[in-house]
């Protein structure tokens, strides 16, 4: 199977519209890690020790290679990542081999068709 991992990397206020994008453009799920923490060009500021920077979220999609560049446009245009500085980026990464994914492989092989 011919895959892609997109990793995306937003502001949780931006998670739920991101997750419905990638959905609406073919992704079949996510694995979603919570409250993690970045930092940009710019350090965010620190109050009496305290972090003010704003939680983010990383978005994990395994989808079918052909859709991969029609989701990651997808989730960039819906997270608004080119619009809004510090809303969130995602990149690609080429999946060598997977396991486990039996019970999306149908869904897989069916956006990978769809594609050709």
């Amino acid at each position: 199977m011919n895959l892609k991992m997109i990793m995306a990397f937003v502001a949780d206020e931006k998670t739920q519209t991101v997750m419905e994008a990638a959905r609406t453009a073919g992704a079949t799920g996510a694995t979603i890690i919570t409250s993690v923490r970045g930092e940009g060009l710019v350090p965010e500021k620190t109050f009496l020790g305290l972090d003010l920077s704003a939680q983010r979220d990383v978005l994990l999609f395994l989808v079918a290679a052909p859709k991969a560049r029609e989701i990651l446009e997808t989730i960039s245009d819906a997270g608004k990542f080119d619009e809004e500085p510090g809303t969130g980026i995602a990149i690609q990464i080429e999946i060598e081999d997977a396991v486990g994914l039996k019970t999306q492989q149908d869904a897989i092989i069916h956006e990978i068709e769809e594609s050709l």
